[in-house]
């Protein structure tokens, strides 16, 4: 198993005590000798992996590697020599012929979990390859916006769609949290097309669903206008999450914002609608069955129980680029 040590610094003070401020404006004493972390104390006596466990553990590993460079990150694994138990453990979702054929002679000392390992990241602490329905701001933190879905252009270049009025063109989007640069702004539609492209990262076209802390993102498997009158229209933007039972009344309707008079687009309400930080977030429809996701345009201002969208056919028609699925 490869170690990994960490290199501790050591800091020197001059003789006496240094002095720092604390929090209440008020002065921290510190002695001569540097505090020592409750960790570093407990390492001498913390428990050790045997050499044979090591060697066990970094022959697995290596075969795991091997086997996703060569098969691909369909399944995943976690792989590690506990060294409170002393088992080498395999966490992983792919099958059992696969698992024994990493394992190999060496399942007697092996544990399996089976367990899905997986990114820990949200809609609004989202990472590249970006999904629709991310929380979104300026480079320097201003108001909140969400993130649409993933097109392209005639040579295959991506990028992704989220409402005019969020970003002027070259402004920097980047993540609600952590700062992760999401694309720079070009083609504003604004003041009669409430739409813009974030361009230079990568996206994926995925969405995210659940609620508004998810992790979950489903696939994006086509674009298209609505039909007036169906009841359950879906969005999922970074302020109340996703949420479905939408009925559109109209799709030649006419908005007239501080920004702009938009038309024509779509006019929906019903069900749990989208709030202030949801403008740019993806409007669809369901899959019959699965839970692949239809593009029918994107979220773009609120009057009353009233809401209105973006349709597809004006994002595409501007921009001349097709969806990404």
């Amino acid at each position: 198993m490869t170690s990994f040590i960490a290199a501790l610094a050591v800091v020197s003070f001059s003789a006496g005590t240094a002095q720092a401020d604390d929090k209440n404006g008020g002065v921290a004493k510190l002695g001569g000798q540097p505090p020592v972390a409750a960790d570093v104390a407990a390492a001498k006596s913390s428990p050790t992996v045997s050499a044979a466990a090591r060697q066990v553990s970094a022959t697995i590993q290596s075969r795991i590697v091997d086997h996703v460079r060569t098969r691909g990150t369909t399944h995943t694994f976690g792989t590690y020599a506990d060294a409170l138990t002393g088992k080498v453990v395999v966490e992983t979702d792919a099958p059992a012929h696969v698992v024994a054929s990493l394992v190999g002679d060496h399942a007697g000392s092996v544990e399996v979990r089976r367990q899905t390992a997986k990114d820990d990241y949200s809609r609004r602490d989202d990472v590249p390859a970006f999904w629709g329905g991310s929380g979104i701001t300026f480079a320097a933190p201003n108001g909140h916006c969400s993130a649409g879905y993933t097109v392209q252009n005639s040579v295959g270049t991506r990028f992704m769609v989220t409402a005019g009025h969020c970003f002027a063109d070259n402004a920097v989007a980047v993540t609600e949290l952590g700062g992760r640069v999401v694309g720079t702004a070009s083609g504003n539609g604004l003041s009669g097309q409430d739409m813009v492209l974030l361009g230079g990262q990568s996206y994926s076209p995925f969405i995210y669903v659940g609620g508004v802390d998810s992790g979950t993102g489903h696939h994006v498997a086509s674009a298209s206008d609505p039909v007036i009158g169906f009841a359950n229209y879906c969005h999922s933007g970074r302020t109340t999450g996703e949420h479905c039972g939408h009925t559109v009344s109209s799709t030649t309707g006419t908005v007239c914002t501080s920004s702009g008079c938009k038309s024509p687009v779509i006019v929906y309400s019903g069900g749990t609608l989208p709030q202030g930080g949801d403008s740019g977030a993806p409007f669809y429809a369901l899959s019959v069955g699965g839970t692949d996701k239809h593009i029918r345009g994107h979220h773009i201002a609120s009057s009353g129980s009233t809401r209105y969208a973006e349709p597809w056919s004006r994002v595409q028609a501007r921009y001349g680029v097709s969806i990404v699925t």
